[in-house]
């Protein structure tokens, strides 16, 4: 297997992760991305933006090898098969979920297997903190290497992996790896508190552990559908993304990965964005995942509080609203500059948010029996502001960097907003004064979209005022509720959707521009949109068939980024992106509620 200039195609990469961090291993056994302690910390393996600054966790055969993977059945544990001319390894790969007593503040565990014949094997850490700027000297305490940058260390501890080569910046060794035979690497790491030097039995028991506690919590899933297997890997996709100490989710593991290679479209992802609550409560209720449904909206409330009743696009997983963004000195993606972190979005107008946070709290709301009245009461300021904001232009959902603009799927969503305020007041959720007011600025929001952002010539609604062109996010007015789907203008809509922004199963986000230089790729998220608004307005046939395709657009375990290019099939965007996954699930639970 080799790489281009250093880099691995996006599709090849799996996901491990442990509530709070995320790797990314390639099928090489590279692990080319990790953040410490958290997933939105600085990184200490970054070679997937920058192989010569980044660093990088290699483990695999010293020859050349063919390789196949798989997660574990119901987990986020990798397992790669390495295949030589000398013999067959597996490689288990998994951030360790802790156990009792005393252990690492983060662990990734690496067990190696030997399956057949004899594998030479070679391993290197290459810690480089800080994105890329730190490279922390390695030194043995107690005979294990160490290295260290400011609050933050890691260790490595290796038992049966050959003679440990240690270097100023990286430390590594060279086994061979026999039938029968067992090796085992543990990188641990501890953030402000002393590090932990697990032994080897500790790991193994942690190791299964983890293994055992991802098959439980997936055997809870609920849906047993056409398509359980694209599911229930998607629940586990979102499941890594879940910031366990806060119950938020992240949009995506990384930062930067390019919508266009070589472009400037490179946006660090690793928050969590209000405007995905609804998408979020819905395939989290419909999985039967209660605990983590109500732990996102305690956060989703928790956050807001900050900048109530204003909602901000995006916030920190830790609940803070900071997200200012700024330039790395890395390479790249295949050399797609900027590097960024941080992401300035968070200080633009959305209006859509709003739409999808009420929708969010009836969903919970009709789950929970109701709302505790606080809840209630900052819910009903939110619709309150609603009817002082729709008017104004926004930067749509897309997050346009150009003038605002008076977006149409913003428009609706803000009757979507009011429409939940009224009937959460009527099931006395919240408070009535609001009423009388939410029902007239509704009204005139539905005025105002049918004025101005329906074209008669296309028989569909449009992206913007004043414009004929489209937008795949109209799919939303059929999701959320907008109107009926069946409503003539919203079966326009779709097949005017059909016919100019997809290609097969691909969808567009839009064709016009959004003030970035360049283009993307096809919206994955959209095409799932597309087939579960088709399923919503009975035609589930055409649901299926599109569904069909789309799961079949996954990498080799089961993962989607943000985009696809529909010439190559390659990915692009950032990965595993959890609103990919989310769309995939609810689009399969709205084919089989149109099917019953």
């Amino acid at each position: 297997m080799t790489r281009r200039d250093g880099y691995l195609p996006i599709r090849d990469y799996a996901a491990i992760g442990d509530g709070r961090t995320v790797a990314l291993v390639g099928r090489d056994g590279a692990v080319d991305w990790l953040c410490l302690p958290d997933v939105d910390s600085a990184s200490v393996f970054a070679a997937l933006l920058d192989p010569e600054r980044g660093g990088r966790f290699t483990l695999g055969p010293s020859v050349a090898f063919s390789s196949e993977r798989r997660y574990v059945p119901g987990t986020n544990v990798l397992e790669t098969t390495f295949s030589t001319a000398t013999g067959v390894v597996r490689v288990t790969d998994a951030m360790t979920l802790p156990g009792g007593g005393l252990v690492p503040y983060r662990e990734l565990a690496r067990r190696v297997d030997g399956l057949a014949g004899d594998v030479p094997m070679r391993w290197r850490v290459e810690p480089r903190f800080a994105y890329g700027a730190k490279h922390g000297p390695f030194a043995l305490h107690g005979g294990v290497p160490v290295a260290a940058h400011g609050r933050d260390a890691i260790s490595v501890s290796t038992w049966e992996a050959g003679a440990t080569e240690l270097g100023d910046d990286a430390v590594g060794g060279r086994f061979n790896s026999r039938s029968g035979e067992s090796s085992l690497l543990a990188l641990s790491a501890a953030h402000k508190e002393p590090l932990v030097f697990p032994p080897r039995h500790e790991v193994e028991s942690r190791l299964e552990g983890t293994v055992a506690s991802w098959q439980t919590w997936a055997s809870e899933r609920s849906y047993d559908g056409r398509w359980r297997d694209a599911v229930l890997r998607s629940a586990l996709a979102l499941k890594l993304l879940v910031f366990a100490p806060s119950g938020a989710i992240a949009a995506a593991a990384t930062t930067s990965l390019p919508e266009e290679i070589g472009g400037l479209r490179n946006w660090d992802y690793r928050f969590s964005w209000p405007r995905d609550a609804a998408f979020t409560l819905q395939a989290l209720l419909a999985l039967g995942c209660g605990g983590e449904a109500r732990a996102f909206f305690s956060w989703l409330l928790h956050a807001s509080q900050l900048t109530h009743p204003r909602l901000q696009v995006l916030y920190r997983l830790n609940g803070r609203a900071d997200a200012d963004e700024r330039e790395l000195p890395l390479a790249g993606y295949r050399r797609s500059s900027p590097v960024r972190v941080g992401n300035g979005a968070a200080e633009q107008l959305q209006l859509d948010v709003y739409g999808e946070v009420l929708s969010a709290a009836a969903l919970y709301a009709h789950s929970a029996g109701g709302l505790d009245r606080d809840h209630g009461r900052r819910i009903a300021q939110i619709a309150d502001l609603v009817c002082d904001l729709w008017r104004k232009p926004d930067a749509g959902i897309w997050e346009v960097r150009a003038e605002a603009t008076h977006f149409i799927e913003s428009k609706m969503m803000c009757a979507v907003a009011l429409d939940h305020a009224v009937a959460l007041a009527e099931a006395r959720y919240l408070p009535t004064a609001g009423v009388g007011r939410w029902q007239r600025e509704s009204a005139a929001v539905r005025d105002f979209v049918e004025q101005y952002g329906y074209s008669e010539t296309k028989g569909s609604y449009t992206r913007a005022v004043g414009v004929d062109d489209l937008d795949a996010s109209l799919l939303l007015a059929i999701l959320a509720g907008y109107d009926r789907p069946d409503a003539p203008r919203l079966v326009g809509t779709v097949e005017a959707i059909r016919g100019e922004l997809a290609t097969g199963p691909f969808v567009q986000r839009y064709l016009d521009g959004d003030g970035v230089p360049g283009e993307d790729g096809a919206f994955v998220a959209c095409s799932f949109w597309l087939a579960d608004a088709l399923a919503r307005q009975g035609r589930v046939e055409e649901a299926s068939t599109l569904m069909d395709e789309l799961v079949e657009l996954a990498n080799d375990v089961g993962l989607y980024a943000e985009e696809i290019d529909p010439a190559n099939g390659n990915f692009l965007g950032n990965f595993p992106q959890g609103l990919s996954h989310l769309a995939l699930i609810n689009a399969a639970v709205a084919i089989a509620e149109a099917t019953t």
